[in-house]
């Protein structure tokens, strides 16, 4: 398993230190590498669950105590025999150990990030240099060292607790928060950051956003680790009705296992369909918050490049949202569904981490914008 990890995350790094020469630029893209691989772990993670594949590998770390699905094929074929329609197949086996390897190579690097960044520090300490523009604190690494770590406990208890709904949506919020940790990194590491002014009425509108959008993901991942997509397939009415029979209290019991109630019973079909609902209902809120976030970022000329990013994303959600409902829940327009909600997170943290909130007097609508140039290298100093 080490050595499989040892190939996803040596042969970047050597080709990033061979390539660039500076570390304040492998340190830039190697965060930019990271979270290209994160946001590809997301994916693969959603394409993981859309798939009945958690369970393809029903123990952690390894597959039936093997490191590869290879070691432990007699085991997979004996679970398939034994339940031929169930979780296990090779197929689902190799899917799930194909994601545990992506997750446990994306944490190497960032033990690499978090090691090279305290050993830059303690470089320039030595030295009695000061921070350079664009250089960021090795607490940044840290604590996205340990935010990782804690997403792998939690992968490791999407298994071992068998698709706990909990367990899963908080796992997949965990991943957008590992998101947003490397996006900020990246755009404010960068060795020419550009920081663009935001009236303070913008920036509360960002702040909204923000929020919004980490509730309704909440709920999305609460819809899917309850399968509840399937509950309303109409649109815009459910189930031919505005207003649907709905169970919040079993729909929003949070501590129970798939399927059941705390209780131990099956979980009510109007209980799936008031999960359903009140994504969709929030789905709306989030829109018409998201579209004011995006008009307003229009007014400004140097913002409006987000604001037609954060446009484009928000029609993606919406058409994949909507062929979810109508068409039966596709597995193409679930993952774009998914890598949506991942990059409408990057987009509003790209957003943030540039933004410099000033005073409504000091904000010049039309050319607010502040480069911060790195600063002049000297003889001793470390680029």
């Amino acid at each position: 398993m080490l050595l499989i990890v040892a190939c996803v995350a040596v042969v970047p790094i050597i080709w990033i230190w061979r390539r660039h020469p500076t570390p304040q630029a492998r340190r830039h893209v190697l965060t930019v590498f990271v979270l290209f691989l994160t946001f590809d772990l997301v994916l693969f993670g959603a394409f993981t669950r859309l798939t009945d594949s958690g369970l393809g590998c029903p123990d952690w770390p390894g597959c039936y105590g093997n490191t590869s699905p290879l070691g432990a094929k007699h085991a997979i074929a004996a679970a398939q025999a034994a339940m031929p329609s169930g979780p296990v197949t090779q197929t689902k086996a190799w899917i799930e150990m194909l994601h545990r390897y992506l997750a446990t190579g994306v944490g190497a690097l960032i033990v690499v990030m978090t090691v090279t960044s305290w050993l830059r520090w303690r470089t320039r300490a030595r030295l009695g240099l000061a921070q350079g523009q664009g250089e960021l604190s090795p607490w940044w690494a840290t604590a996205t060292l340990l935010w990782v770590c804690i997403q792998g406990a939690f992968g490791a208890f999407t298994v071992t607790m068998k698709l706990f709904p909990a367990i899963v949506t908080l796992h997949l919020a965990g991943a957008m928060v590992l998101l947003a940790l490397l996006g900020l990194q990246v755009v404010r590491g960068s060795p020419s950051p550009v920081r663009l002014a935001m009236s303070r009425a913008v920036h509360r509108w960002w702040v909204a956003a923000f929020v919004l959008l980490a509730l309704q993901i909440l709920l999305g991942g609460w819809v899917s680790a309850n399968y509840a997509v399937l509950a309303c397939n109409d649109f815009p009415q459910c189930q031919n009705r505005w207003w649907p029979e709905m169970n919040f209290a079993q729909g929003f019991e949070l501590w129970r296992h798939l399927g059941m109630t705390s209780g131990g019973e099956p979980i009510s079909f109007a209980a799936l369909t008031a999960i359903h609902y009140v994504h969709r209902l929030m789905a709306c809120l989030v829109l018409v918050v998201l579209v004011g976030l995006a008009w307003q970022l229009n007014r400004t000329p140097f913002w409006r490049r987000h604001s037609r990013v954060l446009a484009a994303l928000l029609g993606l959600q919406l058409a994949t949202g909507l062929s979810n409902v109508v068409f039966n829940w596709p597995l193409l327009a679930a993952l774009l569904h998914t890598g949506g909600a991942a990059a409408l997170v990057l987009t509003l943290t790209w957003i943030g981490g540039r933004a410099i909130v000033l005073p409504r007097q000091s904000v010049s609508a039309k050319s607010a914008r502040v480069t911060l140039a790195p600063a002049p290298r000297k003889p001793g100093n470390l680029a």
